[in-house]
């Protein structure tokens, strides 16, 4: 992919090249990509911390497991939400980023919203770029940018989400599904 290519609705993967400890083996949905910059959630950073203690009323809506998630490293103190629907609802509440997944307006009613949503994922903070950052790092090899499955979005087993997003890709990418954590202990 062009590295100034928009990748909305995309998965960016870490490489081992990401140099950054906030993404190592992560996978991050891209829900926005344009000239003032970009921003996405780390799929795969579930935390301790139950969304029932924060936003209760969504708690009966998550999609498994439900632990509010680690969006990324941009203000930790807002909360970003995924939700897949049984089918495009055309509500304000709800903005598409692939197929049926996008993100959730919280300010929405829960349980006005309950029959519409298949499942519900809260992401504390979120990763962000300033304009050209994203494409630098592309272009470094800091990210593989891969399409995205509609599985990966709220799936339910997170911490395998890096190697089974990179094995199912062509060769070179595929190879580095067994890639391991310490390189200097291999």
């Amino acid at each position: 992919m062009d590295a100034g290519a928009d990748t909305t609705g995309k998965l960016l993967v870490a490489t081992p090249l990401i140099g950054d400890g906030n993404f190592e083996r992560t996978v991050v949905l891209m829900l926005a990509h344009q000239e003032e910059g970009a921003a996405g959630v780390v799929l795969n950073r579930p935390s301790g911390m139950l969304v029932s203690d924060a936003l209760p009323q969504w708690a009966p809506h998550l999609a498994p497991p439900s632990t509010m998630f680690i969006g990324g490293p941009v203000s930790n103190e807002s909360v970003v939400a995924l939700a897949r629907v049984r089918q495009d609802p055309d509500q304000g509440w709800w903005t598409p980023v692939l197929g049926l997944v996008g993100t959730l307006d919280l300010e929405a009613d829960a349980d006005e919203v309950a029959n519409a949503v298949d499942g519900v994922r809260l992401f504390a903070g979120y990763a962000g770029w300033s304009p050209g950052q994203l494409e630098d790092e592309i272009e470094s090899g800091a990210w593989f940018v891969v399409d995205a499955h509609p599985d990966d979005l709220l799936t339910e087993d997170p911490g395998d989400l890096w190697p089974a997003v990179l094995a199912r890709q062509p060769s070179p990418i595929s190879w580095f599904t067994h890639y391991p954590t310490h390189p200097s202990h291999n």
